[in-house]
């Protein structure tokens, strides 16, 4: 990871990344259940048979498309941050489906959010589970 900013020396780059990350999440989980409800009132409440698989795949689609095109969802370009590759790119349609996945597993397991979330608190970059073993890493777009 020697292409990314030292977290040592260049410390502006993940100031606060934590708590922006769990803002975006917000916002994010905020648009994916609007854009999930509006499905629903689309198929004549018939989404609500599969609500779960709705919002899963919806939440899929919305984090895999808008980190593709912007290396961030909406929630996190509203935070300030942004997603690199260990070379310090942006990220790519399948960097983002690989990490959006990894994301995906997270959830349904949450001991290995729960991991997630220790990691990024304690670490120096700040990465979460997906970033360690994908090797990006989540930084503030304005440093």
């Amino acid at each position: 990871m020697t292409a990314l900013p030292d977290p040592d020396y260049q410390a502006e780059f993940y100031t606060s990344v934590p708590a922006k990350r769990l803002i975006a999440w917000i916002i994010d989980s905020i648009l994916i259940f609007t854009i999930s409800a509006a499905a629903v009132v689309m198929t004549a409440f018939t989404g609500l048979l599969i609500w779960p698989l709705l919002i899963l795949a919806v939440g899929f689609a919305y984090r895999t498309v808008t980190i593709a095109n912007g290396s961030a969802t909406w929630g996190m370009r509203f935070a300030g941050i942004e997603l690199r590759d260990g070379s310090g790119q942006r990220l790519g349609s399948s960097l983002a489906a690989l990490h959006t996945a990894g994301y995906s597993l997270s959830l349904a397991l949450p001991v290995l959010q729960v991991i997630s979330v220790i990691l990024m608190l304690t670490s120096a970059r700040g990465q979460g589970l997906t970033d360690h073993f994908l090797g990006t890493v989540m930084l503030n777009r304005r440093a």
